[in-house]
């Protein structure tokens, strides 16, 4: 029975049942008891595995297809009338073409499957940020996954109300083929399709696709942002609350920042961490002038290899309850489970991702066929697990204001550790310029740059330099903007080793960074590319870090990862210049160029003039005349 008498939600369902041609319609209410009855029956089905209730209380394992276990960005289509508008770096498909192939694979593929329909939210029902979807599936995987991730049922559609538009979504599972497979975006028509996938990421349609595709064609319209950023609090002991939002692209410490635990030092100081969200920022100008954000989303989509107690113990604590499991091990002498990294110890009775039995003795870390869990294997998390979250999180005034907004990549070298941005455009400069280095374990080659501006290289629904323009644009209409600052965890000594500590130590570098956001800011030294802190400015109190054997960390390590090398960075410059024109091409805001002009002119490195004579080189005598002797 349907939940709602808008018209335009009702066509919608209808339209796609007459062309999945499912066997009934299930309307999703988000009460309790029908959440648990589609748990007992995906159960029952198989689709689902319950795990160990006392040690992991409703809690679930499930697994994909081998071929169908990451996003597929060359399957993943921005549809736009206009061509040009989805940009150089979308992948783009004629609106009318996407919509007749999706139907014709879609056609008929809900035969004897349920099709449920999703009320949901993106951001606290009912307040100021939220904005509402509708998605149809034929996946309780999708239903339960969705429950978690957004806010579900009844009261979305009652704040729809009878004439609400909203952001259609039709998944269709159809046979999971990987040729198939199609992640459509029409952001011209508030229209997300997904059909021949089953990975959450590709099928959990408020995520990427609706709350950073969608929207962020929605904000540019608008005149708000929709950003790939974690958003966390830092109260101080005098009990004033700042608050960042910071980007970065995968493998650079997102999630780690989002739920840093600080140094005993600080905690003992009266510091304290609040996470607000791990991965999307919904961004808008506030009264006061200044830019306030929020979380959008209602739970923890997270990688789950590498998380364990040391390297993210929010983040492990917040998957101990209430949590569905994909792509992960099982671990048979308990019903709990296991992936590379959660334990020192090999288990011995283990279940492999693919549901074979797994043989410790064979594991090999450097080759990831032998891992017993899928290297992207994913943990759906209530985010009121998670032990640090901020009572602003799920309050109808759920915004926070922004003191500071943070970029980062992975840098061996060049990147110092942390610097600010001259202004807000030079900051959207830097945003811009967001790139990352492959290792020789995962590229086969060193130092080769992955261009990532602001992160949202996947995720951006339309043109790259259109969206850096909306940064600058967006910069006009701020009359306090939060500083820009950009950080880098990964610089390396000549033999490859890390030179900071990272995970909670980068709370120093944080602390630094709110500082220079408060009315009497601590003092920075201008370089080429900015302001970088002088090094007695970073508190390293008890910090406790071993370089390589024997070599502890101390002020002069600090100094060497906050050193600007100008010839370096003129090298970076002639490359991101490179990068503007080679990829990028067009429509990237006179603003960017004149700050890149700006970095090759300081970066200029002139030769010196010997100050006196005794530096200056020996001038090479003349040559004797030759004598009739000779």
């Amino acid at each position: 029975m349907a939940l709602t008498k808008n018209k335009k939600v009702l066509d919608f369902v209808q339209e796609s049942a007459d062309l999945a041609q499912p066997d009934k319609i299930v309307w999703i209410d988000g009460s309790a008891d029908q959440i648990k009855a589609l748990k007992e029956e995906a159960v029952k089905s198989g689709e689902l595995i319950k795990l160990n209730e006392h040690l992991l209380p409703d809690c679930y394992l499930h697994r994909t297809k081998v071929n169908d276990v990451a996003r597929v960005e060359d399957r993943t289509f921005i549809c736009t009338k206009n061509k040009e508008d989805a940009g150089p770096i979308n992948y783009w498909m004629d609106p009318r073409e996407a919509k007749e192939l999706a139907n014709e694979i879609a056609r008929g593929s809900m035969k004897g499957r349920t099709m449920y329909v999703i009320p949901y939210s993106m951001g606290v029902v009912g307040s100021d940020f939220a904005k509402y979807g509708i998605e149809v599936t034929d996946s309780i995987y999708v239903v339960l996954n969705m429950n978690i991730m957004t806010r579900v049922g009844k009261s979305v559609l009652n704040k729809i109300g009878k004439d609400g538009d909203f952001i259609k979504g039709f998944h269709a599972k159809c046979n999971v083929d990987a040729e198939k497979r199609y992640i459509m975006h029409f952001p011209e028509d508030n229209l997300i399709i997904s059909v021949n996938s089953a990975y959450g990421g590709n099928v959990l349609l408020g995520k990427k696709c609706f709350a950073l595709r969608i929207a962020s064609w929605l904000g540019k319209n608008e005149g708000w942002m929709a950003e790939h950023m974690l958003i966390l609090g830092v109260t101080f002991p005098d009990g004033e609350k700042k608050y960042v939002a910071a980007a970065f692209p995968s493998a650079c410490g997102k999630t780690n920042l989002a739920m840093l635990i600080p140094p005993k030092h600080y905690t003992d100081l009266g510091y304290k961490i609040e996470t607000i969200g791990d991965d999307i920022a919904w961004i808008r100008v506030g009264e006061d002038g200044r830019l306030w954000a929020v979380n959008p989303e209602n739970g923890f989509f997270g990688v789950a290899p590498g998380t364990n107690e040391h390297s993210n113990y929010n983040a492990l604590q917040s998957t101990k309850r209430g949590t569905i499991f994909t792509n992960v091990a099982l671990n048979t002498d308990d019903m709990t489970v296991w992936w590379e990294g959660l334990t020192k110890e090999l288990p011995e009775h283990v279940i492999d991702w693919t549901g074979k039995p797994w043989n410790p003795a064979k594991f090999d870390k450097k080759d990831k066929s032998t891992c017993a869990a899928h290297p992207n294997s994913r943990f759906t998390a209530p985010a009121g697990n998670c032990p640090c979250i901020s009572d602003k999180f799920n309050s109808e005034k759920d915004a926070v204001p922004l003191s500071a907004i943070i970029f980062g990549g992975r840098r061996a070298s060049t990147t110092p550790l942390v610097y600010e941005a001259r202004d807000w455009n030079h900051g959207v400069f830097i945003g811009s310029a967001m790139s990352s280095e492959t290792t020789a374990a995962a590229a086969g080659a060193v130092g080769v740059l992955r261009h990532d501006p602001m992160a949202m290289k996947p995720f951006a629904g339309y043109h790259m330099g259109d969206y850096f323009a909306h940064w600058v644009d967006m910069g006009t209409k701020i009359k306090n903007p939060p500083k820009i600052f950009n950080v880098n965890w990964f610089r390396t000594d000549k033999d490859g080793n890390f030179m900071w500590p990272g995970f909670g130590d980068n709370m120093r570098v944080l602390e630094w960074i709110l500082k220079r956001c408060s009315d009497t800011p601590v003092d920075a030294e201008e370089t080429a590319i900015g302001y970088v802190p002088k090094a007695e400015d970073i508190d390293l109190t008890d910090l406790d870090y071993e370089i390589c054997a024997g070599k502890k960390f101390g002020v002069d390590d600090l100094t060497a990862i906050l050193t600007v090398d100008k010839e370096k960075w003129a090298k970076e410059a002639e490359e991101l210049e490179g990068y503007y024109n080679g990829t990028i091409k067009d429509r990237i805001p006179q603003e960017l160029w004149d700050c890149l002009a700006t970095l090759k002119a300081n970066c200029k490195v002139e030769k010196k003039t010997p100050a006196t004579a005794a530096e200056a080189p020996a001038k090479p005598k003349p040559a004797a005349k030759k004598t009739d002797k000779e």
